[in-house]
């Protein structure tokens, strides 16, 4: 009997941010049948406040692609229209908690991509925390929804090392691309009949969502910690401080093998606007302010941003006691 082909398998897809449309465009690049996309609602952005669609339902409607945008998982009509698509799998991507009336609808099972080697880093925001904690080494997992968040049967699971210097936004695409990857080898392992479930063991940890609280500098941190800081926010949401009653975002740093003296923390240690140098004393050591945003302004290098802003040293960051 022939192994069944991935273009066998009948697929909703469901996701809403950037992070899930690579897995998408796989999917649609082996031609497996995507019968629906389950998405976000439109949300406003921008100035002026326009209704934008998600990243995913951008990419679905470009493919011609049915979608849905459902206000509530829960909702009998959302349940009745997807039963009706006769699904074998579900595939959740960036999504929403998904109830058990829907989660237990595809006849073979609900396909989750979390962007850590589960049990650790379970939550909303396991690329950031990695970061944040300094990890050397991260990866993506494929498992099998069930009640808990996060909690379910293992499928495949691939590693990457984190690079020393990279940040929020490279480590997300590029588990964006591998995510997409070891779907496809989920789905011909499910195909083969290959694919053993497998509990998940070893300590859990959690990833919770990133709050502004979490996002400000504690200059009275090492300069290693206020590093995996910048590195796990940038570019969004950004690591913030204040500058002369101003929000100010710093999206790229790095370590100074230097003593902070006698400085307070937070207290410029040395500026020079020709060199484009600016460093700042921490609990431990010193910090090289290397790109920046003040808000409602653009991004820049420090170079540039000295240009048009004086300093000295001594000059406090951070929230005046």
């Amino acid at each position: 009997m022939p192994v069944a082909s991935l273009q066998d398998l009948r697929v909703v897809f469901m996701g809403t941010p950037a992070f899930a449309v690579p897995p998408l465009e796989k999917l649609l690049e082996q031609r497996v049948p995507v019968v629906a996309v389950v998405t976000g609602e439109d949300k406003r952005a921008g100035r002026g406040l326009q209704l934008r669609p998600s990243a995913v339902k951008q990419c679905a409607l470009a493919h011609g692609l049915t979608v849905l945008q459902p206000a509530r998982l829960n909702d009998p009509g959302l349940v009745d229209s997807l039963q009706r698509l006769k699904a074998d799998v579900f595939v959740v991507v960036a999504f929403r908690i998904l109830p058990p009336q829907v989660f237990s609808i595809p006849t073979r099972g609900t396909i989750n991509i979390h962007a850590s080697l589960l049990p650790k880093y379970r939550g909303a925001a396991p690329m950031q925390w990695a970061l944040i904690n300094g990890e050397t080494e991260t990866g993506v997992t494929t498992f099998l929804i069930n009640e808990k968040v996060d909690t379910g049967q293992l499928l495949l699971q691939r590693r990457t090392p984190i690079g020393p210097e990279e940040t929020l936004g490279e480590l997300h695409d590029r588990l964006a691309r591998l995510g997409a990857e070891l779907l496809i080898e989920t789905l011909e392992q499910f195909q083969q009949g290959t694919l053993v479930p497998q509990p998940q063991t070893g300590e859990a940890t959690l990833a919770p969502k990133i709050t502004d609280a979490l996002a400000e500098i504690d200059w009275h941190r090492t300069a290693v910690e206020i590093y995996n800081l910048i590195r796990g926010l940038s570019p969004v949401p950004g690591a913030c401080t204040q500058w002369q009653g101003k929000n100010l975002k710093i999206l790229r740093g790095r370590v100074v093998p230097a003593k902070a003296g006698d400085l307070t923390p937070g207290s410029v240690h040395h500026v020079d606007a020709r060199a484009g140098e600016l460093l700042i004393a921490t609990g431990d050591g010193v910090l090289a302010v290397a790109e920046l945003q003040l808000a409602g302004k653009r991004a820049m290098k420090t170079s540039e941003f000295l240009q048009g802003h004086r300093m000295a040293v001594a000059e406090k960051f951070g929230r005046s006691l």
